[in-house]
């Protein structure tokens, strides 16, 4: 974190210290029991976060770390400069599908979480694990893919490393990507910095990504065109910045275990609630249906084109204006707002006028989405 800029060391202190409950609250509300890595510690749901706190977190644990953002941000001493840092890897299955491929995901999601952190993304790294075996052709075709999608995006790969394992040892191909962008501003973003009355914003329609992905490794006889949804979101999150400014409290791109995920992320982060209007929340009529049939919550299936947005009240018209301006945000909505009590909680009123508790991702419905 950045304690360069004159004013910001008190509001960085404040930070720390609620990181610091945030990661007392979050060991005792995620434990890990199990003795063996199962599929659904990579869900992205609580099993994830069971592994994090009981493996990573307690190892790795540092200020930046703690903070648990999609992107560690930090100062260049002696400069008022600030970096945004990330990686991230890539286990989709299957690896080409309707609206994208492993390449053009690879590159997208460590853009955006970048973007997540108010940042320009500028250069990227690209780890390749190849299985022996694995068609030279469709290796082209996921590189070509890879260096569209940074060209498109305006960033450059510049480092990055491959490596073979036997025949068996993996599926085709995994891929790592890390990414470093430039904070232009003062911005002071993460799930540690949400207010009661704030606004959530969410850019679109949920569910794309998971329900294409599904549809394409099941070969269910449900017809549907839903496509990925995977996209480059530095410019809707410029664009929203460029607008509201520091009333933007938090970006986050409801990837692995959706919505309900991210937004329980945030509640437990800044020790708030969050409440959501069911009909409020776009949803695409084939993902609807497909989540219907299939028993899926499209709340918490992964998107991979998609931020949440939680802004002040002030601004969040404005917010609003900005998203739905640009080609990424048309169906953007206002689906909910921060309120105090009760810390930790996310809630939903129904369409029928209930009201229910909206958790984290639960086990793994569909493993390998990203």
């Amino acid at each position: 974190m950045d304690t360069s800029t004159p004013g910001n060391s008190e509001r960085i202190g404040d930070v720390l210290k609620k990181i610091e409950r945030t990661r007392q609250a979050r060991r005792h509300k995620f434990y890990l029991r199990d003795e063996k890595i199962t599929l659904s510690h990579g869900s992205g749901g609580k099993s994830t976060h069971n592994l994090i706190e009981g493996v990573f977190a307690p190892a790795f644990s540092n200020p930046l770390l703690d903070a648990m953002d999609d992107a560690a941000t930090f100062g260049l001493d002696g400069t008022s400069q600030r970096l945004a840092f990330t990686t991230d890897t890539y286990v989709v299955s299957p690896l080409f599908f309707p609206g994208g491929d492993i390449g053009k995901l690879a590159v997208h999601g460590t853009i955006n979480d970048l973007a997540m952190a108010g940042a320009v993304p500028l250069y990227l790294s690209a780890g390749f694990i190849l299985e022996e075996g694995f068609p030279i052709a469709d290796l082209r075709r996921i590189v070509a893919s890879m260096a569209t999608a940074a060209r498109e995006a305006g960033v450059a790969i510049v480092t990055g490393d491959t490596k073979v394992v036997q025949r068996g040892k993996a599926d085709g191909v995994f891929i790592n990507t890390a990414g470093v962008g430039i904070i232009h501003a003062n911005w002071l973003l993460g799930q540690t910095q949400l207010q009661p009355e704030d606004k959530v914003l969410l850019s679109g329609a949920v569910g794309d990504h998971g329900i294409a992905i599904m549809m394409a490794r099941e070969a269910l006889e449900i017809e549907t065109d839903v496509q990925s949804d995977t996209a480059p979101l530095h410019t809707l999150a410029a664009a929203l910045l460029e607008v509201a400014g520091a009333s933007v409290h938090c970006l986050k791109d409801p990837t692995r275990g959706g919505v309900a995920t991210s937004l329980n992320e945030m509640a437990i982060g800044s020790e708030v609630a969050i409440g959501l209007d069911e009909h409020a929340i776009p949803v695409h009529g084939e993902v609807r249906g497909a989540c219907e049939i299939l028993g899926l919550d499209p709340l918490t299936i992964a998107n991979e084109g998609k931020l949440l947005a939680i802004v002040a009240p002030d601004k969040a018209d404005a917010a609003l204006k900005a998203m739905r301006n640009h080609p990424l945000g048309r169906e953007a909505a206002i689906i909910g707002a921060v309120q105090a009590d009760p810390p930790g909680m996310v809630f939903l009123r129904t369409d029928i006028g209930g009201m229910r508790v909206l958790d984290m991702l639960v086990g793994d419905p569909l493993p390998r989405i990203c």
